[in-house]
């Protein structure tokens, strides 16, 4: 019997996430379908409900339904405590609905198998939201030499610094305050390039050799990567792998099997330039 898989969201009609798992099957031989389903807003619980009711095996959860899916799970792992947040729901065999998150490992991996190290790096976090308090565990077990949030509103930073404090060298700013300091990652975990925009930079602040990763991703560069470009950045990737890095993860935590990701990147970097080209 072919097991059941599904993302929720809302809007959901742009996710890539059944294209992934589906190279991902075609990989391993896994015998399992993977749907997309648009929830309505405040009906999380119900139709996660019917959907393990009706035999679902497990779920992905992207916007704006990760704090319900953290409520919804029977328990919860320690990465999606620390998080927050959950976007990945695992049905148990004994019923029970296990909670997890998978997006910051997602994008470490990504960084990994680029040849990226973050051990020993000062490490700088562009935003407070739940993006950047998602991928901060993963980030610190790397054992950055010092981590930074820089937010618009430092209080919010400020409040993250605190509550992962216990994991490593953390420290809060303001963007302004980034003037004169330098480091070797910078990543951008705020929406500003869902709208073209970039946040307050200041200029010379990479490193030598820094790399630059936007947690967002297009057919076409990120106002930040083009930006990191023209600062001299060595090393550039937006978050095409780290969507590709979580679906992994998940798919590991659902069937026991690592699926390779380099593949399944390169095939979705190649239909996004090729639908680019086409609407050009």
């Amino acid at each position: 019997m072919t097991d059941t898989y599904a993302v929720f969201g809302n809007p959901i009609a742009q996710s890539k996430s059944p294209a992934i798992h589906r190279h991902f099957c075609e990989q391993t031989g896994e015998d399992m379908a993977y749907t997309k389903q648009l929830v309505p807003e405040g009906e999380f619980r119900q139709a996660a409900d019917a959907f393990f009711a009706d035999g679902g095996r497990g779920l992905n959860v992207t916007v704006p339904f990760k704090l319900d899916a953290y409520e919804y799970a029977n328990h919860l792992t320690a990465r999606a405590q620390r998080a927050g947040a959950v976007n990945l729901l695992i049905k148990e065999n004994d019923g029970s609905i296990t909670g997890d998150n998978s997006d910051g490992i997602g994008m470490v991996n990504d960084m990994l198998n680029m040849g990226w190290e973050l051990g020993d790096k000062k490490v700088l976090l562009l935003g407070a939201g739940g993006a950047v308090r998602g991928v901060l565990e993963p980030v610190l077990s790397q054992q950055p030499k010092c981590l930074t949030i820089a937010n618009r509103t430092v209080s919010k930073a400020e409040q993250l610094a605190r509550d992962f404090h216990d994991l490593g060298t953390v420290s809060a700013c303001s963007f302004d305050d980034l003037s004169g300091q330098r480091f070797d990652v910078i990543i951008n975990g705020t929406s500003a390039s869902l709208h073209g925009d970039l946040p307050p930079l200041p200029d010379q602040l990479l490193a030598p050799k820094a790399a630059c990763y936007d947690m967002m991703y297009g057919a076409e560069p990120t106002v930040f990567l083009s930006w990191a470009e023209t600062q001299g950045a060595d090393q550039l990737a937006d978050g095409l792998g780290m969507l590709v890095g979580q679906a992994a993860e998940s798919f590991y935590a659902w069937r026991h099997i690592r699926p390779e990701v380099v593949p399944v990147i390169t095939e979705l970097r190649r239909k996004m330039v090729e639908g680019k080209k086409k609407a050009g």
